[in-house]
Formats: C-alpha cells, structure tokens, sequence
C-alpha cells in the first residue's frame, strides 16, 4: 500500500495532525518540531500523544517525520548559529522520544563560504555530539538543490557526512524530488540511473523518506521552488514512477506542494493513490 501524507501544522497538537491526515486518505503526515523560522517549540502534551497512539494504531499510522526548522545551520562560520543548531537538535531528538521509532528530518546547512570540506566536518562533529545512545530515532540528511553554499546537493556530500558518524546506524537520507532534479539528477529521464548512483554512493538501505514535489524550474537549474504534482518541470508521469519503482514502494512519500489548503494534497494523493500498481 501507498504511504503517503503531507506536511501539517503541529499547531493543535498531535492527535488533530493524524485527524486531519486521514481526512485526506493520508496515511503518515510531516510536521515542522517549532516555528520553521527557530524559536521555541510547544510543549508536549502527554494526554494529546497517547491519544495520538491510540488514533494512529485504529487508523494504521505507523510512520510520521519530523521536520528541523529552516534556520538550522551547524555547519555556519559563526559560532552563536552553531550554538543554536546544537541546542534545537539535542531538544529536537529528546522530544521525538515522546513518539518513538519515528523519523526526524534536517537540511544539512550551508558553508557560507568555507567550503564544502569545513561544512561537512562541522556538521558531521554537531551530529556526533547530539546524537545518542538509546535514542530510537533515525536521523535523516536531506538531499539539497545545490543553491548557494548548501550542502548535501551532491550525494557525495551526504556520503561524506555519514562516513564521519559514530551513530551512523541511526542516520539515513531523505530524498527530496525537486531538489536533486534542480541539483542537476535527470529523476525523469533516468530515474534508475539515478537510484543506482544514489545506491553506489550511500546505500538506498540508507534512504528513509521521500519528500514528493514537481519543481518549476529545468534539470540542474539549482534553485529549488516547489511545484504541485505534474505542473512542473518532472512532470506527473515521472513522480508516480518514483512512487511505483520497485526500490521505492516501501518508503513512505511525503508532499511539500504549494497549496492553499489539505483540498489540493488531497487531490494529489488520490491522483497518485490511483496511479499505483498494486502487486
């Protein structure tokens, strides 16, 4: 079966994303940890996830991804944004306990002018330092367009952090469509290319989730601006073969599409729902 969701506001707790998940056929959903931007987050509600538990087991929700804030940056040149990527991911993997054996998603960060090497390395020792024993979530690296410094645009870039890991059995890859398709990976055009060079240099045993989104710019343009489901550049035909590759059926899709409300996610999660070959 498909497993499929979108992103939702974590606003109103647990329980109301799962709910309003289901209400569009979703069967997982992503969820920003605090204010995409930083800030503090909400403080965990023990009443809102058991009933959350109790929901998701009636409904079949077994898998959800949490979402790292934007402004997150360990591998940045100033030491007080270090500081504070180091404070929100200890918070952030503490709070995921509350929902265990679940996913936690980051960019990696931008070097700023450093170079990818010094980036890799900071962000590599920032991971070492928050990621612990007895933790039950899998950390997941998300692959990035390439725009400016960013880092991860490149397999090799995430390869690279991973290899640097003392806990790398509990990292893994987030594969975002319009970000290694703006990052100059031809998903439409070759997609088991792709997955074999994403294989070769990480390990699709590796590769966790799968962010789902058309992007409106061409193969390579390294700008990363969402489209909706088959009004960008990959185009309908090609995300429901990623959605359909036998290497990918098991891992759980999640749409970051631009829309004005759940009406549009779930108008592509039935349209992808009957793209599906069962069997």
């Amino acid at each position: 079966m498909l497993t499929i969701g979108c992103h939702l506001s974590s606003a109103k707790g647990y329980l109301r994303m799962a709910k309003d998940a289901t209400s569009i056929d979703a069967n997982t959903f992503q969820f920003f940890t605090r204010n995409p931007r930083g800030g503090r987050a909400k403080t965990i509600d023990p009443a809102d996830v058991a009933a959350f538990h109790a929901f998701a087991a009636e409904r079949g929700i077994s898998r959800i991804l949490a979402h790292a804030p934007y402004t997150l940056n360990p591998a940045s040149a100033k030491p007080q944004t270090c500081e504070f990527a180091l404070q929100v991911l200890a918070e952030d993997l503490e709070r995921m306990e509350a929902t265990p054996h679940q996913l936690y998603n980051m960019h990696p960060g931008s070097h700023v002018g450093q170079g990818v090497e010094v980036g890799v390395e900071k962000v590599a020792a920032a991971l070492n330092e928050v990621l612990r024993p007895g933790q039950t979530t899998t950390l997941l690296l998300e692959t990035m367009a390439g725009k400016g410094s960013e880092i991860g645009g490149r397999f090799e870039e995430l390869a690279a952090i991973i290899d640097r890991l003392d806990a790398d059995g509990r990292v893994g890859v987030c594969l975002d469509t319009c970000h290694v398709w703006d990052a100059g990976y031809d998903i439409a055009g070759d997609l088991d290319g792709v997955l074999a060079e994403l294989d070769r240099v990480i390990g699709l045993d590796r590769l966790r989730a799968i962010h789902l989104n058309d992007s409106m710019n061409p193969c390579g343009a390294r700008k990363d601006r969402h489209a909706r489901i088959g009004e960008g550049c990959i185009g309908f035909d090609a995300l429901s073969a990623v959605t359909n590759h036998p290497r990918l059926r098991d891992v759980p899709f999640y749409l970051e599409t631009p829309q004005d409300d759940l009406s549009g996610y779930a108008d592509e999660i039935a349209r992808l729902r009957a793209a599906r070959v069962e069997g």
